[in-house]
């Protein structure tokens, strides 16, 4: 199969991530499966490759490492060219209360959560724009819009994420990069979380096959009608 292009997955997991991989590379895109675990990206490449469709790579990179992920970058460039499209599904999360917070901790996890995302979000933009062309999305979750008590340690990488998100959408549209941010709201369904949906209706936590469905769309929308913001929740789920 001829190359349909090419996408960048940063922040890979046998959730979410594995399933953005198969759903670009089932449309035979190259996909760059990208995690800091280099066993996992292994894993899941291999899961993808046997799938057919796009040819999948693993690599392994630090999100929060500039040089790493430019390199990274250049890679996917040098092997497939500039990438169509690139998501950051990258994130990190850490309940405590404020009065036993670390600065460690969060500084950890608003590296993951938001930092990391203005490396790859740069990264990519840098070599789309030339091109005038390319795809640019960021996972967000519940604590992106709102602080609860606790989850400070998700909701300021997740804010911070947000506004990066919007404010290249606005820099970065005019110029032909299609720039959107995908709010998670809900637990996504997985092996470890099966024992959740017991005594659940049926599809009332978040499935990672219809979650990778909506970024797909995302990615293919028409110009004429760019979407910025989507929220997906399970029917069940209050907001």
């Amino acid at each position: 199969m001829s190359s349909m292009g090419t996408a960048v997955v940063v922040g890979v997991g046998p959730g979410l991530g594995a399933a953005l991989c198969r759903r670009f590379a089932r449309e035979g895109m190259n996909v760059a499966v990208a995690a800091r675990d280099a066993a996992k990206t292994e894993k899941i490449t291999a899961e993808v490759n046997a799938l057919g469709g796009g040819e999948a790579r693993g690599f392994s990179v630090d999100t929060t490492d500039e040089a790493a992920v430019e390199k990274l970058f250049d890679d996917v460039a040098g092997d497939w060219g500039v990438p169509d499209v690139a998501i950051y599904n990258a994130g990190a999360f850490m309940k405590t209360s404020i009065l036993e917070a670390t600065a460690a901790d969060f500084k950890r996890c608003w590296e993951a959560n938001c930092y990391g995302g203005f490396l790859v979000g740069r990264a990519a933009a840098t070599r789309m724009t030339p091109n005038g062309s390319g795809t640019i999305l960021f996972t967000g979750a519940t604590a992106s819009k709102r602080g609860s008590a606790q989850f400070f340690n998700l909701s300021v990488g997740k804010f911070g994420l947000l506004a990066l998100a919007q404010a290249m959408a606005r820099e970065l549209g005019p110029q032909g990069i299609h720039v959107a941010h995908v709010i998670i709201d809900g637990q996504i369904y997985s092996e470890g979380y099966a024992h959740l949906a017991e005594d659940r209706p049926p599809d009332a936590l978040l499935a990672p096959d219809d979650i990778a469905e909506t970024y797909w769309q995302l990615h293919t929308q028409n110009r004429s009608s760019w979407a910025f913001d989507a929220d997906l929740r399970p029917w069940v789920e209050k907001f």
